[in-house]
């Protein structure tokens, strides 16, 4: 097993963790109840790993991550993931939740389908509950069949997820969102698939 390092760092949610190897990435922290609350959790989870600087993979991850919580748009999928001992099942769960740009959401059926497990929506939600990666493995952007925002285990549960959401101006219906520059427009003319009168 490759050496592992572990490293806490501020977000705009708050404090964040990431645990690295010289492959990749093993695992990323939500905040919890404070630095030192992350901290434990981390060395429990991930008990071979050493607190440390950041560097290689664990370097480009705190600044990607601390880049998507400052502009909602950062794209995380050139991040290593070290996925030793990951069923095939979970690899392609975890790469079609990653294939979900920030501002976009699918359903739990959505990524069931794109992973080649059509039907499998509640084996894709038990795989999220596991998800070693939030948000390099964004787990908020997955929802309930009826948009509800369901499942989210990580720690702050659903506010987390819609935090997250609201960093990323995610749309959560057809209803116009509160980040939504209307420019003076009827509501009509912003929704998909119209154009704006000539």
């Amino acid at each position: 097993m490759a050496p592992q390092a572990f490293a806490l760092f501020d977000t705009a949610i708050g404090v964040c963790g990431v645990v690295w190897n010289e492959i990749g990435l093993t695992g990323t922290a939500l905040p919890d109840r404070g630095a030192e609350a992350l901290r434990d959790r981390l060395s429990r989870r991930w008990p071979q790993a050493v607190d440390s600087q950041p560097w290689g993979a664990g370097a480009e991850a705190v600044t990607a991550i601390q880049a998507l919580m400052a502009d909602g748009r950062t794209d995380l999928t050139g991040l290593a993931l070290d996925e030793t001992g990951l069923t095939d099942f979970l690899k392609r769960v975890y790469a079609a939740a990653r294939a979900v740009p920030p501002g976009q959401t699918r359903t739990y059926g959505q990524i069931a389908a794109a992973a080649g497990a059509p039907g499998e929506a509640r084996a894709v939600g038990q795989a999220m509950g596991k998800n070693p990666w939030p948000i390099v493995v964004p787990c908020h952007r997955v929802m309930g069949a009826d948009g509800k925002l369901t499942g989210f285990s990580a720690p702050g549960g659903v506010d987390t997820k819609l935090r997250l959401l609201s960093i990323e101006q995610a749309r959560l219906s057809d209803a116009p969102g509160l980040f939504d520059d209307l420019g003076g427009l009827p509501l009509s003319v912003r929704r998909p698939g119209l154009s704006p009168p000539r």
